[in-house]
């Protein structure tokens, strides 16, 4: 077999190629040495700016697959490769996996936002889609929550994002409100000085908050008094049942019926 054809294809291909091979190589060792120097001082900002930890793989993932890319490109191109068809192809690709996932991508695009922007965190109790609990999990596609009568619900963070959420524990106090009726017959000041009094002896109500008692409406049977306190997010319900209870045995006690008894 003789290989002297072989020899000058592989001379001719040297003198027309050859730098820019070479061109190409030297192109690629500095290249993956940047990208290890990229990935190293992202992955340090990331965690200096304390972006979530959740996100940091997905994004130091996709910035390295990008500069890989990038490199690999740039170095067919050297060696003279018609990237045009290639170009052509990844675009189509892009194109059919996005329109197929593309409720996967707006999960993903909620997770990252909902991690991003924070408009809730971790055991926040929230309102949202209908559905009510406290914050158990923020993944990158859902959200759990945990139901005061411990239920899971999982939301997924596409449809969480795009409408309102409620978020109870961001200011750290909740406001109580509740009303009573009665009847035209009793004595207001009476009934107010009872209210107040079962409001001092709930040890739930934050004490430094003002507390309001009074006739907030009026109709041809009666009038209703409104009751506002202000506790702990948590201990909402457990307030709200504690000083009706005690308001009413109150009432009670000192011969007010109330509207209708």
């Amino acid at each position: 077999m003789k290989l002297e054809p072989y020899f000058k294809l592989a001379q001719e291909w040297l003198l027309v190629h050859g730098i820019n091979f070479i061109l190409s190589l030297v192109v690629l060792y500095v290249g993956l040495k940047a990208i290890s120097l990229i990935s190293s001082r992202l992955r340090s900002r990331m965690s200096r700016i304390k972006v979530h930890s959740s996100l940091q793989p997905f994004f130091l993932s996709l910035a390295v697959t990008a500069l890989y890319v990038a490199l690999i490109l740039g170095v067919l191109n050297i060696n003279g490769f018609k990237l045009d068809t290639f170009a052509s192809i990844l675009g189509g690709a892009t194109v059919a996996i996005g329109l197929a996932l593309s409720g996967t991508f707006q999960n993903f695009a909620g997770g990252v936002l909902i991690l991003l922007l924070k408009p809730f965190v971790l055991d926040d109790y929230i309102l949202a889609q209908g559905q009510e609990g406290t914050v158990t999990s923020i993944q990158i596609f859902y959200t759990v929550l945990i139901t005061p009568d411990n239920k899971t619900i999982i939301i997924p963070n596409g449809k969480l994002f795009n409408e309102v959420i409620t978020n109870v524990t961001r200011q750290h106090k909740r406001r109580v409100d509740f009303q009573i009726r009665l009847g035209y017959y009793v004595d207001i000041d009476q009934v107010k000085q009872i209210m107040y009094d079962a409001i001092k002896n709930t040890p739930t109500v934050l004490p430094g908050e003002v507390a309001r008692v009074g006739v907030t409406d009026l109709d041809v049977e009666g009038m209703r008094v409104t009751v506002n306190v202000w506790v702990k997010p948590e201990d909402f319900l457990t307030t709200k049942i504690a000083l009706i209870e005690a308001i009413l045995k109150n009432l009670r006690a000192a011969g007010v019926r109330l509207l209708g008894t």
